[in-house]
């Protein structure tokens, strides 16, 4: 264990291996000193030290260590956020040393690290920029925004080695990493335990897990060819689906994911695509709200709640393989509604 000074100095969420670096590069603490206090050999805590320093290459990496070094990790060193009373998602990774809210933070990176196990999914940042953005390649070679990441949340997750540099330059693009799937599997089986691979099976106690990461229903739909060999769902359709799923869980992570039937009133002096956790629940019951029922409850389940086809036509009591052609037609009706009321960019990023 680092000295009480130390550890008192850094979030939960900081890596043994930059707690020890910082107390050696910011306090001062000697090698040996560290090593006596980790019970380890004194070659091993130097080795962990050089390892932290070679990935200060990293743009995101060495922010995350200058702000945790400096003491900077305070709401108003963080950008500004304090500036936006409902500007969510909030995390302890930024809302200041030893933070209320303890699971912000991993809430906030299971919605990012999704988003980014699906394939072709990317992290983009640029200099100067208070966001990330998660981008998808679309088979049409556009790319789709399907998360809108803080740059301290984005920092915290570089640290901690999820995400990794894919491609440097003015806009640096980050990729999940193995450790990041791991995590991202963990906290998926922390709140399903049905998952685990302990629960049941040959692998029982073997802590393996027995599935993969569940994925859009409508990026499966998307791949399906229809008889003209168009596919089955087109890029704007897709698009659609995942810009409402983005608010969705921008609401979800703050604890006011919205329900079908809900028409929220936007409060005086704000405007649709105001930012925030409130605002994007608001968006979402409006469009909801204006699908109506049943095109609504298949926009919902299959878009962002991610359940099956099959489960949506079990539960809406609908003849096998008619979800896919609602869903269409929702997706449909959905683009149009963002097109007339919502404008074609939506809200922007930074």
């Amino acid at each position: 264990m680092l000295t009480k000074t130390t550890d008192a100095a850094m979030p939960d969420w900081v890596p043994s291996a930059a707690r020890v670096y910082l107390a050696h590069t910011e306090q001062g603490t000697s090698i040996r000193a560290l090593a006596r206090a980790e019970g380890c050999h004194a070659s091993t805590v130097l080795r962990r030290v050089r390892r932290v320093e070679q990935r200060r290459d990293d743009p995101l990496v060495d922010l995350a260590l200058r702000r945790l070094g400096a003491g900077g990790i305070e709401t108003k060193a963080m950008g500004g956020r304090d500036t936006e009373p409902d500007a969510a998602p909030l995390s302890t990774a930024t809302e200041g040393i030893g933070g209320p809210n303890p699971g912000a933070f991993e809430r906030e990176a299971k919605r990012v690290l999704r988003r980014l196990a699906e394939p072709g999914a990317c992290l983009a940042i640029a200099d100067g920029m208070e966001n990330a953005v998660v981008v998808r390649e679309a088979a049409d070679g556009q790319t789709v925004r399907t998360a809108i990441v803080h740059r301290p949340d984005a920092e915290a997750m570089a640290l901690k080695g999820w995400i990794v540099v894919q491609r440097d330059g003015k806009i640096t693009r980050y990729v999940i990493t193995a450790k990041g799937r791991a995590a991202l599997t963990r906290m998926l089986d922390a709140g399903n335990p049905a998952r685990s691979g302990a629960t049941s099976g040959p692998s029982r106690g073997t802590g393996r897990v027995r599935y993969g990461l569940p994925e859009s229903p409508v990026l499966a739909l998307s791949r399906r060819k229809g008889p003209d060999g168009a596919p089955f769902l087109s890029e704007t359709l897709v698009s659609a689906a995942e810009r409402l799923r983005e608010d969705f869980e921008l609401a979800q992570s703050a604890g006011i994911a919205p329900t079908v039937g809900e028409m929220l009133p936007v409060p005086d002096g704000r405007t649709l695509m105001s930012p925030g956790a409130d605002m994007a629940r608001i968006r979402v019951a409006r469009a909801l709200f204006d699908l109506g029922p049943g095109l609504a409850d298949v926009v919902l389940r299959c878009c962002c709640q991610l359940e099956g086809m099959e489960t949506v036509e079990r539960r809406m009591g609908w003849a096998a393989r008619s979800g896919k052609i609602v869903l269409r037609i929702a997706l449909q009706r959905l683009r149009r509604y963002f097109d007339e009321v919502e404008g074609k960019l939506g809200p922007m990023i930074g």
